[in-house]
């Protein structure tokens, strides 16, 4: 999808885009695992970056060497980036959550956790070694990945009281 939008053509229609959700109260929402697709392309940057007014990070530890161009190129303050760099740090380790941060128009900024029940933590986890334990268990139940789950974080609550 990178290819496609990295075109030059594509440029003006993504920045119409962008401008005409906003005009209407609403916002375009684009999300990448690769930072260097944003960092490489000044089509992207010029089309996008500069028309969001929110900007949503997750851990960026390992862009450490690189943040400095993604400072720039986001816009982000001193303050915002010491908060970015921040996330994931000092978490407890008795608890299910993750740290994200949230900038809102250079003006507010935080870092949030977001925790989840430990449910829809094995639901969505993306550690291989426990989605092989939830499908282990499911298809001794016939299948069964909702009954699965269930009985996995009934086993880890008994463990830990």
């Amino acid at each position: 999808a990178w290819k496609a939008i990295a075109k030059e053509g594509m440029a003006e229609y993504i920045k119409y885009l962008f401008k005409t959700v906003r005009k209407f109260f609403g916002e375009a929402i684009v999300v990448t695992q690769e930072v260097d697709d944003i960092i490489q392309s000044p089509i992207v940057k010029e089309s996008i970056i500069n028309n969001s007014d929110c900007k949503i990070l997750l851990d960026q530890r390992k862009y450490m060497n690189k943040f400095d161009d993604i400072q720039a190129m986001l816009g982000l303050t001193d303050k915002e980036k010491a908060q970015v760099l921040s996330i994931n740090m000092n978490n407890d380790p008795s608890r299910l959550y993750k740290e994200v941060w949230i900038g809102l128009g250079g003006t507010h900024s935080a870092v949030y956790a977001t925790e989840v029940s430990l449910e829809e933590y094995l639901a969505y986890t993306t550690e291989e070694s426990e989605k092989l334990e939830v499908m282990q268990l499911a298809s001794e139940l016939g299948g069964n990945v909702e009954l699965s789950i269930k009985q996995i974080a009934l086993q880890r609550r008994e463990k830990t009281d």
